[in-house]
């Protein structure tokens, strides 16, 4: 290939007029190679579109290459609802995380990065300004809780001179509340409500007392941007949970020296979209209200942020669970038996792996389906791209309703005609490591749910060889 000037192109750097020539000629090639491959049909080139739905339509960085104008071919002749030519809107790789957490925290950009992924062992927690605030989440009513909840608070605030962020039910406690000695301390206390106070400006970090349910508690504190979260194993599991607290100041004060390694855990985002159906009532002559009137439905939509996973089942109801399962508008496939759960990465070695759906590390972009005792011998757990969106509906043939519910939370029942419809957030949690994302992951394998634990086999001798 040759520029404008007949200079060579291949083996130098391109630039200005050149470059443009270079694109124009690939697009040309392309074109033509693809025409000769489809026959001599006509064949459209057009730049691709944006990454993303977060994109929002914008500018791509670098060159848009060629792509060809294809038809779309239907998984299921019986989609509901949706036209033949459906097409991908967003990429498969799913949305690209947010990687400002909270107000002052960011991860720190590795400059060889490839592809833009990064190795898991290279995420790193860094600051822009020095955290100030400090939100600790506590189980309540825990007495073995007491003890640890107590030092830490002093060290925050006598110590490290930051502003604690506590629930007010927290300090309600009356083992708190009675404690003349941690009064003064209590006193410091920025307090808030979950159900009515916003607090995602105002928290720079986060550290968690007890098992894998305050992590979780702690993600549904903040549906946008989440704070790094430091979880130190207080409860009976801790899967998520890496620290322990007989070191607590030093790892604190290296998470606040910005030095530590953090593991992004993708959210599910969920929205449910409920029918609403009320009656319109009517009066008669004598006033008399009657409530046998025409139906008025409406729609009333409702939004998560999901960290473990999205389950669906069959409530208290001895029918089977029958419910429609579709991927980027196509029916896949009817779920019939006790239900089916939809986790991230992160929920995999929860309520799926008890369900027998594999382990899958948090680093890796991906959404898994797992049914519950599902009535066939043929349905497997399946793992699918994190960018596609699913949307769970009752069957039209379904013989009772079905229940859903959040990270264990928020649970509600599921009528004909309502949709559950979830996708991956851009909003990860980010959970700050004791060593690095593999090692971390690994460790909680061993010990909390004893993976690949057998009896070694004795050595064989040169003696026993013989026999």
């Amino acid at each position: 290939m040759t520029s404008a000037r007949g200079e060579p192109v291949i083996g130098r750097p391109v630039s200005g007029r050149d470059e443009l020539t270079v694109d124009r000629s690939l697009a040309e090639l392309v074109a033509a190679w693809l025409s000769e491959m489809d026959g001599g049909e006509e064949v459209r080139v057009e730049a691709a579109p944006h990454c993303c739905s977060t994109c929002d339509g914008g500018e791509v960085s670098g060159r848009s290459l060629p792509r060809r104008s294809r038809k779309t071919r239907s998984l299921s002749t019986s989609s509901a609802g949706c036209s033949s030519d459906y097409r991908r809107p967003q990429s498969l790789h799913g949305p690209s995380p947010v990687t400002t957490f909270g107000p002052k925290a960011c991860m720190l950009q590795n400059p060889h990065t490839v592809m833009h992924i990064q190795d898991p062992a290279s995420q790193r927690l860094t600051w822009n300004k020095p955290p100030k605030s400090v939100l600790v989440i506590k189980k309540i009513r825990d007495a073995s809780l007491l003890q640890p909840f107590k030092e830490l608070c002093i060290f925050l605030t006598q110590v490290k001179d930051l502003i604690v962020y506590v629930e007010n039910k927290v300090l309600e406690d009356p083992a708190i509340s009675d404690d003349e000695n941690f009064g003064a301390i209590t006193k410091k206390f920025c307090t808030f409500r979950d159900d009515l106070d916003d607090i995602s400006n105002r928290i720079d970090f986060i550290i968690c007392l007890g098992g894998d349910g305050t992590l979780l508690y702690a993600s549904s504190l903040f549906q946008e941007s989440v704070p790094p979260v430091m979880a130190f194993h207080l409860g009976s599991l801790g899967f998520l949970t890496p620290f322990k607290f007989d070191t607590y100041q030093s790892q604190v004060t290296q998470i606040i020296e910005g030095n530590a390694a953090i593991v992004l855990r993708s959210r599910l985002k969920v929205r449910v979209l409920k029918e609403n159906c009320e009656k319109k009532a009517r009066v008669d002559e004598n006033c008399i209200i009657l409530t046998n009137g025409d139906i008025e439905s409406s729609w009333k939509a409702a939004q998560y942020q999901v960290l473990n996973e999205v389950v669906v089942d069959r409530g208290p109801s001895s029918y089977l669970s029958n419910v429609d399962l579709f991927l980027d508008g196509h029916l896949i496939t009817t779920v019939q038996g006790d239900g089916v759960i939809v986790s991230t990465p992160t929920g995999s070695t929860a309520y799926a792996v008890a369900a027998g759906a594999s382990m899958i590390h948090p680093n890796v972009p991906a959404i898994m389906i797992t049914p519950i005792c599902p009535h066939s011998l043929s349905f497997r757990p399946i793992v699918v791209p994190a960018g596609v969106e699913l949307k769970i509906m009752l069957s039209r043939d379904a013989r009772n309703t079905a229940w859903v519910s959040f990270d264990g939370r928020k649970r509600q029942e599921i009528c004909h005609g309502d949709s559950i419809t979830i996708t991956t957030s851009c909003f990860p949690v980010p959970s700050i490591c004791f060593r690095d994302p593999v090692n971390d992951w690994f460790e909680s394998l061993a010990q909390c749910l004893h993976w690949n634990v057998r009896k070694k086999q004795n050595y064989l001798s040169s003696e026993d060889e013989e026999f």
